[in-house]
C-alpha cells in the first residue's frame, strides 16, 4: 500500500471509525495498535477500540471500554472513564473528570467541560485555579451536536440532548431535553415532560405498593426463629430491628412473626447488664477500651438500631450505657482528639453517634443512668471548636475517595448530635456548598454506583441544613434549585428499583449487603424517599414518616433544662 493510500485510509478511519473493526488492513491494525500504546498519561484501552490519529489525546487518566472509538480531532485531557460502546464524533471535546456509561453517543463538535475555573475578584481569571465536580453520563444516552455540558451535571440513563443545548442542571432518566438552558420536552418513552417526574401520583403508587407488600417482604427474611438480611444470610440483631422499623413504618405495628411483647422482650435481653452494651447475636463483646467504651463493632451501631426499635416498641433499654454514664469530660476530649479524623472520618463520625445516643438513652434512666456532669457540653463544644469553617464538617477529603469519608462521617456525626439533642449546625452554607459537590462525584454517584448509605448521606444533610435555613421546600432558599434537581434525580433513579415482594437492595458493588433486596437496604432506601419527598414538598404523598433511626424530629429538645436535669421530646 503507498504512503498516499495510507494517509487517505488514515483519514477515513478518523472520520468513520465505526468502519475499522470491519474494513481495516492488518497493516492498518498494528498501526491502531500502536497509536493506542502511545496515549500518555494512566492509559488503558478496552478491545476493539479506535483512537484516531488526528485526535488529540493527552489524558492524565483514560479509561475506554470495549466497542468504544475517539473520532477526528476529538480533543481530549484530565479524566475520562467510559463503558461499553461509547463514541467521541469528530471535534468533540471531553475535558476535566467526565464518565460516560454503557452505550453513549457523544455528537460532532459538542463540548463536556467537567472543571471550572475560579473567578474571585482579587486577581486575573487566567491566575486563577481551576474547580473540578466532574460530568456523570448514564447509560444508553445520546447527546446530539454542538451540545455544551458544563461542569457538576449529571444526565441520567436514556436520556437524549437535542443539538445545540447548553445543559446546565442535572436531568434525571429518560429526559428529552433540548435548549439553552437545556430544558425537558418530554420523556423518551412516550409521556410528555412533567416538571415533577417524581411527583405526587408516582410517590402515592409506590407507597400504596410497599405497604401492601410489607407482610410478604418480612415473612421473607424471617427463617423461622430469626430474622436474616435476606434469605440465605446469618441471623443478625441488626435484621430484626430493621424489621420492627420496616413494620412501623409500613403498617403501624410490630411484625407479625412475634407479639409486640416477644419482640421487646427478645431486644431487651440481647444487651449485656454489665456494659449496657448489645453485642451480635451469638458474639461475645469486646473489652472496653481504657475510658470504659468501645471503638468499633457492631455493639456501636445496636446503639442506635436496637435502641430506637425499642423505642418503637414503647420500651427502652433496660440498663444504661455504663461507658458513656462514667466517662469524664477529659476522657471524651481525650478520646475525641484521638479519632481517626485524617483517614477514617465516617468512624470517627460513627463512633460520636453511637456515644451520643448511648447519652440520649442513658438520660432516661433517672438517678442510675445519665451523664457524666459536663460531658455532654464538652462534646458540643469540642465540635462546634473543631468544625472546619470553609466546609462546616470535620476530617479531610482525600485524593482516592474525594468527600467520601467526610460528608458519610458528617451524617453519622450530627445525626447523634445536634439533629437527635435538637440543635443547630454549624455554617449550614458551607455544609450545602460540600454535600452538592460530593454529590456529583462520578466515582460514588455515577451511573450504577450509588447505595443506599451515600444517598441518605448527601440526602440527611441537605435536609437538615435547608431546615435550618428556612428554605420551603417549594420556595427559594440557599440553592433551592440545585437542591431540588438532586432531590428529583435520585427519585427518578430509585423508585424503579423496588423489587415486588423483596424491597430494595442496598446497592451495587460489594459495599454492605450488596445488591440483593434485603432488610437493611429496604428500610433505609424507605427513609431516603421520605427525606428526598420532603425536600420537594412531597412527603403527604407518602402516607409515611420515619420514627425510628432515621427520625426526623430531634428525639431529646435540649441538652439539660436550667436545673441541670435532663429535658426529653
Amino acid at each position: 500500500m503507498s504512503t498516499d493510500q495510507e494517509e487517505s485510509g488514515v483519514r477515513h478511519f478518523d472520520h468513520c471509525p465505526w468502519l475499522f473493526a470491519d474494513e481495516a488492513t492488518e497493516e492498518q491494525r498494528a498501526a491502531q495498535r500502536e497509536r493506542q500504546r502511545a496515549i500518555g498519561g494512566d492509559s488503558e484501552v478496552g478491545e476493539r477500540c479506535y483512537v484516531a490519529e488526528s485526535a488529540a489525546v493527552f489524558p492524565d487518566r483514560l479509561r475506554l471500554g470495549d466497542d468504544s472509538y475517539i473520532a477526528a480531532h476529538a480533543y481530549v485531557t484530565d479524566e475520562l472513564t467510559t463503558g461499553t460502546d461509547c463514541t467521541l464524533n469528530p471535534f468533540a471535546t471531553v475535558r476535566g473528570t467526565v464518565t460516560l456509561g454503557n452505550g453513549v453517543r457523544i455528537g460532532a463538535h459538542t463540548s463536556l467541560l467537567g472543571f471550572n475555573h475560579s473567578m474571585a475578584p482579587d486577581r486575573p481569571v487566567f491566575q486563577q485555579p481551576h474547580t473540578s465536580r466532574g460530568i456523570t453520563i448514564g447509560d444508553d444516552v445520546w447527546i446530539g451536536s454542538h451540545v455544551v455540558v458544563v461542569d457538576g451535571v449529571t444526565i441520567g440513563d436514556h436520556c437524549v440532548i437535542g443539538a445545540g443545548a447548553v445543559v446546565t442542571r442535572d436531568l434525571p432518566a429518560w429526559t428529552v431535553a433540548a435548549g439553552n438552558p437545556a430544558r425537558p420536552l418530554r420523556d423518551r418513552r412516550g409521556a410528555k415532560a412533567s416538571p415533577a417526574p417524581s411527583g405526587a401520583d408516582s410517590l402515592t403508587r409506590f407507597a400504596d405498593t410497599t405497604r401492601a407488600q410489607a407482610a410478604d417482604i418480612l415473612a421473607r427474611c424471617w427463617d423461622g426463629d430469626r430474622y436474616v438480611d435476606r434469605p440465605g444470610a446469618t441471623p443478625t440483631l441488626r435484621a430484626h430491628c430493621d424489621a420492627v422499623e420496616i413494620a412501623d413504618l409500613l403498617t403501624g405495628s410490630a411484625p407479625e412473626q412475634l407479639t409486640a411483647d416477644e419482640h421487646g422482650k427478645r431486644l431487651s435481653a440481647a444487651q449485656d447488664p454489665d456494659t449496657g452494651l448489645t453485642p451480635e447475636l451469638g458474639e461475645v463483646l469486646p473489652a472496653p477500651d481504657e475510658d470504659g467504651f468501645v471503638g468499633d463493632g457492631p455493639a456501636l451501631y445496636h446503639l442506635l438500631s436496637a435502641g430506637y426499635a425499642l423505642d418503637l416498641l414503647g420500651l427502652s433499654f433496660p440498663h444504661p450505657v455504663r461507658g458513656t454514664k462514667e466517662m469524664t469530660s477529659r476522657q471524651l476530649v481525650t478520646r475525641l482528639d484521638g479519632l481517626p479524623w485524617q483517614e477514617g472520618a465516617w468512624g470517627a463520625g460513627a463512633w460520636i453517634d453511637a456515644w451520643a445516643t448511648a447519652a440520649h438513652w442513658n438520660l432516661r434512666h433517672e438517678g442510675e443512668g445519665g451523664v457524666h456532669p459536663g460531658a455532654l457540653e464538652s462534646l458540643f463544644g469540642w465540635l462546634l471548636t473543631r468544625v472546619d469553617p470553609w466546609t462546616g464538617m470535620w476530617g479531610s477529603p482525600s485524593a482516592e475517595t474525594g468527600r467520601l469519608q467526610v460528608v458519610n462521617g458528617y451524617y453519622r456525626l450530627t445525626r447523634g448530635s445536634f439533629a437527635q439533642f435538637g440543635l443547630p449546625v454549624p455554617h449550614p452554607e458551607r455544609v450545602v456548598d460540600a454535600v452538592l459537590d460530593h454529590a456529583r462525584d462520578p466515582r460514588h454517584f455515577g451511573a450504577g454506583r450509588d447505595n443506599a448509605c451515600n444517598v441518605l448521606d448527601v440526602a440527611h444533610p441537605l435536609w437538615l441544613c435547608t431546615r435550618q435555613l428556612g428554605n420551603g421546600s417549594r420556595g427559594e432558599g440557599y440553592r433551592s434549585a440545585d437542591i431540588r434537581s438532586w432531590a428529583e434525580s435520585r427519585l427518578a433513579a430509585i423508585l424503579p428499583r423496588w423489587q415486588d415482594g423483596r424491597g430494595f437492595g442496598f446497592g451495587p458493588g460489594p459495599a454492605g449487603p450488596g445488591p440483593e433486596a434485603g432488610l437493611q437496604g429496604t428500610e433505609m432506601w424507605l427513609a431516603i424517599i421520605w427525606y428526598l419527598a420532603d425536600l420537594l414538598g412531597r412527603t403527604d404523598a407518602l402516607g409515611y414518616r420515619p420514627r425510628g433511626v432515621h427520625r426526623p424530629e430531634p428525639a431529646r429538645s435540649t441538652v439539660r433544662n436550667d436545673t441541670g436535669a435532663p429535658t426529653a421530646r
